[in-house]
């Protein structure tokens, strides 16, 4: 798989820290592979539509044919 790289902001390396810390991961790459996979699998959730709410519809009465 080609490798990229990105430019982080103090914020970022900050989030990246702490997600590297929290989940106790090895380097800041492993901790920001974890963060772009949990957003695709919110995405793909998203997507697929699970975790989506569900509403009754009231269906609208019907006229009568004359």
């Amino acid at each position: 798989m080609p490798e990229h790289t990105i430019t982080f902001t103090d914020e970022d390396h900050a989030l990246i820290e702490r997600v590297q810390s929290d989940r106790g991961l090895p380097s800041l790459e492993a901790a920001a592979e974890w963060l772009v996979k949990a957003r695709l699998r919110r995405a793909a959730r998203a997507t697929t539509g699970r975790g989506r709410a569900l509403y009754l519809v009231d269906p609208q009465p019907r006229k009568e044919r004359q």
